[in-house]
């Protein structure tokens, strides 16, 4: 097995394991389950939303990896994008005076980060060229 191979199918394993966790937490958090939602604190219901979206298409674009589909790469852009959109409103919640927990900031901007490193890492192992329309 080449090293693309081997980056793929540790992206892949990494897209499953978030995506994993992120439904699960994100569930956890909107349908109380486990303690979770206290533990969360003062938490961002349009960010906790986002998050299990994205984590809805880590799984999706786990799979899509797996079998080299291009729509793998397109679906990890628009879910940085969505990322990225969900931390601007972040912002503006909370320059509005909107209760948060502080380790949002920094959670929302390592998972953007991640996703479009992931979708880069996509692009390459893939072969095809990330083209938007």
């Amino acid at each position: 097995m080449n090293m693309k191979n081997l980056i793929r199918i540790a992206a892949v394993i990494f897209l499953l394991l978030i995506g994993v966790a992120s439904v699960f937490m994100t569930t956890s958090v909107l349908f109380d389950l486990f303690g979770i939602r206290e533990m969360e604190g003062n938490y961002v219901e349009f960010v906790v939303i986002a998050n299990l979206i994205a984590g809805v298409f880590y799984l999706a674009a786990s799979y899509g990896m797996l079998k080299r589909k291009s729509w793998s790469i397109k679906l990890l852009v628009i879910t940085a994008a969505l990322l990225t959109m969900t931390f601007i409103g972040l912002m503006i919640h909370i320059s509005s005076d909107g209760i948060y927990e502080p380790k949002t900031i920094k959670a929302l901007a390592a998972r953007t980060l991640i996703t479009v490193a992931l979708a880069v890492i996509s692009s390459w192992t893939i072969n095809h060229k990330i083209q938007i329309k």
